[in-house]
C-alpha cells in the first residue's frame, strides 16, 4: 500500500473534481434540445454574474429549472451510493458486497412504500421508512452470513440475493394494490428515477444526512484497512470493532436509504465504482472513501445523461443503465473469486 500524503490525496479528488466538471457541463449541454457549449458558458456566466434574469425563459427552464437540479440529484445519489458499497465491501470483507446485490436498497424502498401507505401525512416520513428498512435489511444479511461464528462469504451473498428476492416480492404485491397511473410511476421510480427532484423541504435533510454519513465512515477509514486483515488481527492491533461496525452499518444504511428515497434503487454503482477506484488509485481507505463519492457521481450523471439521450425524446431507468454495466462485473468477480 503507497504511503498516503496530503498532495497526493489532493491531486487524486482535484482530478476527479475536474472529471465530474467535464460531465455537468456535457449533462447540461446534452438532451432532447441540444445546447451549445458557448451559449452555456455565457448563460453560466450571467448567473454568476447576477444576471440571470437576463436568460431567455425556456433556457432557464431547460437548463435551470430541469437539467440542473437532476445532475446535482444524481451527484448526490452516485457518492452515497459508492461510499455505501465501499464501506460494505471492507466491514463484511466480500468484493461482491454492494446495497443492491445485499438487498439493502430493496429493504430501503419496501420501508419508504410502507411509510408512504400508512403514515403519509408525517414530516420526513420516506427517508425515514428507507433507513428503518435499510437498517433491517442488512441486520438479517449480516446474521444470515454467520457461519460458526465467523461471516462467511458465500453465505452472506446468497443471503443477500434471497433477502432482495423477498422484498421485492412484497414490493411486488403492495404495489398490485396502486392506481394504474400510480403504477407506472411507482415502477418506474423502483428501476431508479432521476426525474423527480427532492421536495424542498427534504432537500437539506438530504444533504446534510449525505455530508454527515460520509464524513462518519471517513473517519473509521484506517480502522477499515486493518479490518481487511481480517477482525480479530484488527482487534489485536487496537480496532474498536463493534464501535467501527456500529458507525459503518448506521451510516451506510443512513446513505443508501436516502439515495433510495429520492431516486429508487439504483443498482450496482455501489460494486463497480469502488472496484474502478482501487484499480486506480489502490486500496487505502483513506484514499478509497473520497474517490468512490466523486467516482459515484461522475458514473451517475454519465448514465442519466445517457438514460436521457439514447432514445430521446423517451427517457429510460438510470438503474437499466447501471445495471448493463454492473451485472458482467459483478458475474467476472464472482467467477474470479471461484478461482
Amino acid at each position: 500500500m503507497r504511503p498516503l500524503t496530503v498532495r497526493r490525496l489532493l491531486w487524486i479528488c482535484g482530478g476527479l473534481a475536474a472529471v465530474l466538471l467535464a460531465c455537468v457541463v456535457l449533462a447540461l449541454k446534452l438532451g432532447a434540445v441540444p445546447i451549445s457549449v458557448t451559449d452555456l458558458v455565457w448563460n453560466l456566466g450571467r448567473v454568476a454574474i447576477g444576471r440571470s434574469d437576463q436568460l431567455p425563459t425556456e433556457y432557464r427552464l431547460i437548463v435551470f429549472d430541469l437539467r440542473l437540479p437532476r445532475i446535482l440529484l444524481g451527484i448526490l445519489v452516485g457518492a452515497a451510493l459508492s461510499v455505501s458499497g465501499a464501506s460494505f465491501q471492507a466491514l463484511l470483507r466480500n468484493p461482491l458486497a454492494d446495497p443492491f446485490v445485499l438487498g439493502v436498497s430493496s429493504g430501503a424502498a419496501l420501508g419508504s412504500i410502507l411509510a408512504l401507505i400508512f403514515a403519509p401525512q408525517l414530516p420526513f416520513v420516506t427517508p425515514l421508512g428507507a433507513f428503518l428498512g435499510a437498517m433491517a435489511t442488512i441486520a438479517a444479511v449480516y446474521f444470515l452470513g454467520r457461519r460458526g461464528g465467523e461471516l462467511d462469504s458465500t453465505t452472506l451473498l446468497l443471503g443477500g440475493v434471497i433477502s432482495a428476492s423477498f422484498l421485492s416480492a412484497i414490493i411486488m404485491f403492495l404495489m398490485t394494490t396502486l392506481a394504474g397511473r400510480d403504477l407506472r410511476g411507482m415502477v418506474f421510480w423502483l428501476m431508479g428515477d432521476l426525474s423527480t427532484p427532492v421536495p424542498p423541504g427534504l432537500r437539506w435533510i438530504f444533504t446534510m444526512g449525505l455530508l454527515v454519513g460520509i464524513g462518519a465512515i471517513y473517519s473509521t477509514s484506517a480502522d477499515l484497512n486493518l479490518l481487511l486483515t481480517g477482525e480479530r488481527e484488527a482487534i489485536h492491533l487496537g480496532v474498536d470493532a463493534t464501535r467501527v461496525k456500529l458507525v459503518v452499518y448506521v451510516s451506510a444504511s443512513l446513505l443508501t436509504a436516502l439515495a433510495v428515497s429520492a431516486s429508487g434503487a439504483i443498482g450496482y454503482v455501489g460494486l463497480l465504482v469502488p472496484h474502478a477506484m482501487r484499480l486506480l488509485f489502490g486500496s487505502d481507505y483513506r484514499v478509497l472513501i473520497p474517490a468512490s463519492a466523486l467516482g459515484g457521481a461522475i458514473a451517475i450523471v454519465l448514465a442519466d445523461t445517457l438514460a436521457r439521450t439514447v432514445v430521446a425524446p423517451t427517457e429510460l431507468p438510470v438503474g437499466a443503465m447501471t445495471a448493463m454495466a454492473g451485472a458482467p462485473v459483478f458475474i467476472y468477480l464472482l467467477r474470479r473469486g471461484m478461482r
